[in-house]
Order: structure tokens, then C-alpha cells, then sequence
């Protein structure tokens, strides 16, 4: 059976939150050109998405988006039956459509969903639902396709986007159960995880590259300060690329930085949950936020009321995204990476070729645990709701035992 090629189903939260399904003139003939359950399933799933903006944050919008609209696209274009009826078979079978795509579903570049043209948005022929998407394609290299295979941790998202999509139907009275724990639990491609976890971090020798290159550049260049104070901003003040960026709502300012009545420094940053939380700041940072205020012409440190944006744009008003942010990290990444290449070699430098801008973060939070710093304040700064979260997810000391009690083990 030959599968429809797939049609972008949702925009942005902003574009969703402002305009109507008419300004998409395409997506309203794709709908339009099926069963009618077609066009209410998509204002069901916009009903929810809209929830989901609202309440949660934008970030978990995109998340959930992508879930949904990939469900979506499967029951029109594959299963050809309304959602409202599916069973746990059913759902297994998506998972497992969700494991192998077409290769004609997967893409190897992020791309807009919809352009606008002659004041209409119409969708991307180039987006696809799914994307392999592999730390750098070198150049003249074709991405094979067929070699796409979700993470676990992907798998387990969708069953959490698909769980709260059919909670939310439950609660409006469109269905009356809910498919998807049932699935989750006979699904063969979920593994019980008991493994030793590897921290997605950067050794103290990696990093000490990454910030060499980033003063390097710097030094010889100004317009890199803005890498280096997001590196070390990043890194020593735990913050998740999110919480750096511009965003709905919120604009991190240099006046989030503020100073106690001891003369302790912290920093205000809005976090997952819209939760708003107070940073330690230590004295060793306050040295790169002054020489990245001095580049911009600003008092060497913060003071109270200031509008000064924290990360601005060298063209135009407000502060970066996150895309732009990360394409700086990103930058400084490859400067070390070939640095530490030439320097140690290939296999020493190889996880600053996987670093993503997470790393940045439990890469600082790795260290203070071995620095012995309190748990109980160390969750707090990385704004963790319970310190078992800060526990799981960066304390090595029992896997660092278990390695060396059996390290001496004999084979004869």
C-alpha cells in the first residue's frame, strides 16, 4: 500500500495562538480532501496544544506538537481510522510505524513547517515528520535513511506526549479510556533500563579546551565576548539553553543578577514549570559577566533595575533564541574540537564533537558533585524539585566504587 507523503498539521504556539485554520489554505484542502473526522481530530489535537502552551511552557508545546501531529499524520494517511477508536493493538502498531518510517517521512534538516506567501502560510514540501539528524553531516556524505532508529528516550516521550493527549480527551468527554499505558506496557520496543548511565558531560580536560578557545577567540576578535560569556554563564550557572534565550514571556535581563545583604551574588532564572529560581553566583564568575559588560559599554557589574537585555542581539532589539544561541555554542565547540584534535588527538576530543549546549550544564553540575558541594544546594541551583532528581542523574560516587572493586578482577 502506498503511503501519502505527510503534511506539516500545526505552526508555533504564537502562530496557533493568533491565527485561524483559513490562513492555511493547504492544511484546509488536506483535511478537507478526506473523511470529516479528519478536521475534527485536528481541533481536538488544536484544543489540546493550546492547553499545553498555556499552562505548561513553549517548550513542551514544540514537544508535544511533534507527537501528536506525527499520530496524527499515521491515523490519516496510514491507519485511515479515527483516534477515538483505537485500541492497544493499535497503538503497537504506531509505535512500531514510529520505530521503521518510510524513508519518505524522514529528513535530515530542521525545517519550517509552513512559508508564507502572498500573505497565505502554505506548507514546506521539504518537512518531514521525522528526522535523523546526526551530529554534523560532512559534506558530499548522503544520509542514509534507512539507518534512522529512535532512542528509547524518544519512544518513551511519545508515550508520554500520546498519554496526555488522550487524558486531555478523556477529560472533555471525547473518549472514554485511555489506550496508551496499556501499550506502553506490552511494548517490545521499550527496554527496562538498568544500565550504568553515562553523564552527557565534558572531562575537566575537554572543558579546559572549550573555554581556552572561547578566550582565544574572544582575544582576538570582540565579537566573540558574547561566546565566551555564554559559555561560562552556561556552564557555571547550570542554565538549560532555555533558560539563557528570549522566550513568550520572559526576557532574561542583566538586572536578574543581583547582590544580597552579605554581598552574595545571585541570578534570577525562569525555569521549567515556570518556575522562577535564585542561582548562586560564585566570585571566580563575576570576572567574565564584567569583561562582557565592558564590551558592551556597561558598569563592570549589574545593579538593580537595570534594562540592559543580558544576551542581545548585535543586530536589531530584544535577545537571542535559542537556535541562535546554540549555533554560538556551537561555534566554539568545532574551535576546540579541532584544537583538542591537533593537541591529544582524535579519540580524546570525540565527545566535543557529539557536546550539545546540555553539556554545558551537566558538565558544571558533574564537577560541583565532586567538589563535594551539598547536594541539597546544588538541586537547588540546577532547580531540580527533589534532590533524589540531582542524585539519579549526576552522582557517580557508588558507580565509581562498583568499577573499581572490579577492576582487579583475574581471568586465570
Amino acid at each position: 500500500m502506498k503511503i501519502a507523503n505527510p503534511v506539516p498539521l500545526f505552526p508555533t504556539y504564537r502562530e496557533l495562538h493568533e491565527l485561524a485554520l483559513n490562513d492555511y489554505p493547504s492544511l484546509t484542502e488536506y483535511l478537507n480532501d478526506g473523511p470529516v473526522w479528519r478536521v475534527q481530530h485536528w481541533h481536538w489535537a488544536e484544543d489540546f496544544l493550546r492547553y499545553v502552551g498555556r499552562n505548561k511552557s513553549e517548550h513542551t508545546y514544540i514537544r508535544f506538537r511533534n507527537d501528536v501531529e506525527r499520530f496524527l499524520l499515521w491515523s490519516f494517511n496510514v491507519k485511515d481510522s479515527a483516534i477515538d477508536v483505537l485500541r492497544k493493538s493499535d497503538i503497537l502498531e504506531y509505535i512500531d510505524f514510529c520505530v521503521t518510517p518510510p524513508t519518505a517521512w524522514i529528513g535530515d534538516v530542521a525545517c519550517e513547517r509552513f512559508q508564507l506567501a502572498n500573505g497565505v502560510f502554505a506548507a514546506n514540501v521539504d518537512w518531514k515528520p521525522f528526522r535523523l539528524t546526526p551530529k554534523k553531516i560532512e559534506p558530499n556524505i548522503k544520509v542514509d535513511k534507512k539507518k534512522y532508529r529512535p532512542s528509547q528516550q524518544t519512544i518513551k516521550s511519545t508515550f508520554v506526549a500520546l498519554a496526555a493527549f488522550y487524558r486531555h480527551l478523556m477529560d472533555e468527554e471525547i473518549c472514554y479510556g485511555n489506550p496508551i499505558p496499556l501499550a506502553k506496557r506490552d511494548c517490545k520496543h521499550l527496554i527496562k533500563d538498568s544500565q550504568v548511565k553515562a553523564i552527557k558531560r565534558l572531562t575537566d580536560e575537554q572543558w579546559q579546551f572549550v573555554l581556552d578557545a572561547a578566550m582565544k577567540m574572544a582575544d582576538n576578535n570582540p565579537l566573540y565576548e558574547r561566546h565566551l560569556f555564554i559559555i561560562a554563564t552556561m556552564k557555571t550557572l547550570f542554565l538549560r539553553l532555555s533558560e539563557l534565550s528570549e522566550r513568550d514571556g520572559w526576557l532574561p535581563m542583566m538586572s536578574h543578577f543581583w547582590v544580597d545583604e552579605t554581598n552574595n551574588w545571585w541570578f534570577k532564572a525562569f525555569g521549567k514549570g515556570k518556575k522562577i529560581r535564585d542561582i548562586t553566583v560564585p566570585s571566580g564568575y563575576l570576572k567574565y559577566l564584567s569583561r562582557y559588560r565592558q564590551w558592551r559599554g556597561l558598569p563592570d557589574l549589574p545593579y538593580s533595575g537595570e534594562q540592559a537585555v543580558l544576551v542581545e542581539k548585535i543586530r536589531g532589539q530584544g535577545g537571542l533564541t535559542s537556535r541562535q544561541i546554540a549555533r554560538l555554542v556551537q561555534e566554539v565547540f568545532d574551535y576546540a574540537h579541532a584544537a583538542m584534535v591537533k593537541s591529544k588527538g582524535p579519540q580524546a576530543a570525540l565527545k566535543l564533537k557529539e557536546a550539545s549546549t546540555h553539556y554545558l550544564r551537566h558538565t558544571g553540575a558533574s564537577m560541583e558533585i565532586e567538589r563535594n558541594r551539598p547536594l541539597k544546594d546544588l538541586s537547588e541551583d540546577l532547580g531540580h524539585a527533589s534532590t533524589s532528581t540531582t542524585d539519579s542523574v549526576y552522582v557517580q560516587v557508588e558507580r565509581q566504587k562498583r568499577a573499581a572493586s572490579g577492576k582487579d578482577r583475574q581471568v586465570d
